[in-house]
């Protein structure tokens, strides 16, 4: 049976004793259960990960750390998400399974037809409960980098004030263009998904004019949490990323 991985938001250094945070502690003990001895497996971000041996001192827990081993999860090309937020809990699902499909970012943009307004206060609230569920993703996938999240933004200031958005791809329903030929063999990709209302006309004119591509993806109409992961997916297919 694999060692637990836990994500560790402080740095890690190879053959030291490092006390746990109290939230890491908790899960360790109380939902998982782990005993004083147990092996597992730590990594903070920054790249591979760290074997360690858990000890348990009544209600704190401390780790013995041994030996980095710099393997990695990531694909070769780098794909960042730009998701319009969607209503309910539809986000949680699409930031998990990004994760799992290896994606690097995603932007989260208030988009004109989103039923989602966050207020300053409950945007601070919800990206704080978007990086728990990224780390948890991370840790559950096997990946030792967590995915990097933004505030979200308009679209404007999104591709305004981003110059490293590689190839910029929007989906729309009249386009010459199939995914293939839209990517071109990019390396950099991002990916403009809308809510579940679509973008408006101005913002799908916003996005032209900071040069996104559009595509045609196939003949179907893709749900706003089904149409990012499954472009994913198909681009990590496409360019040999899998």
């Amino acid at each position: 049976m694999a060692a637990p991985r836990f994500f560790c938001p402080v740095p890690i250094q190879e053959h030291k004793i490092l006390t746990l945070p109290p939230e890491l502690t908790h899960y360790a003990l109380r939902v998982l259960r782990l005993k004083d001895g147990a092996s597992i497996i730590l990594f903070d971000g920054s790249g591979g990960h760290y074997d360690a041996v858990l000890h348990i001192d009544g209600k704190t827990a401390s780790a013995v750390v041994g030996a980095h081993h710099p393997v990695e999860a990531e694909l070769p090309g780098q794909i960042t998400l730009i998701q319009g937020l969607p209503s309910g809990d539809k986000m949680d699902w699409i930031i998990e399974k990004a994760v799992e499909l290896g994606a690097q970012r995603l932007i989260p943009v208030a988009a004109q037809r989103s039923v989602v307004q966050l207020s300053p206060e409950r945007r601070a609230k919800r990206l704080g409960h978007w990086q728990r569920i990224a780390q948890s993703a991370s840790e559950q996938c096997g990946r030792n980098r967590i995915l990097r999240l933004s505030e979200p933004v308009s679209l404007e200031a999104c591709l305004s004030d981003n110059d490293d958005l590689g190839t910029v791809l929007l989906c729309h329903p009249d386009a010459d263009q199939n995914l293939a030929q839209a990517l071109d063999g990019s390396s950099s990709v991002s990916l403009l998904i809308g809510p579940e209302g679509g973008w408006s006309p101005e913002e799908q004119k916003t996005a032209l004019r900071h040069g996104a591509r559009p595509l045609r993806f196939g003949d179907r109409v893709l749900r706003t949490e089904t149409a990012g992961l499954a472009l994913i997916a198909a681009i990590s297919a496409l360019q040999g990323w899998v």
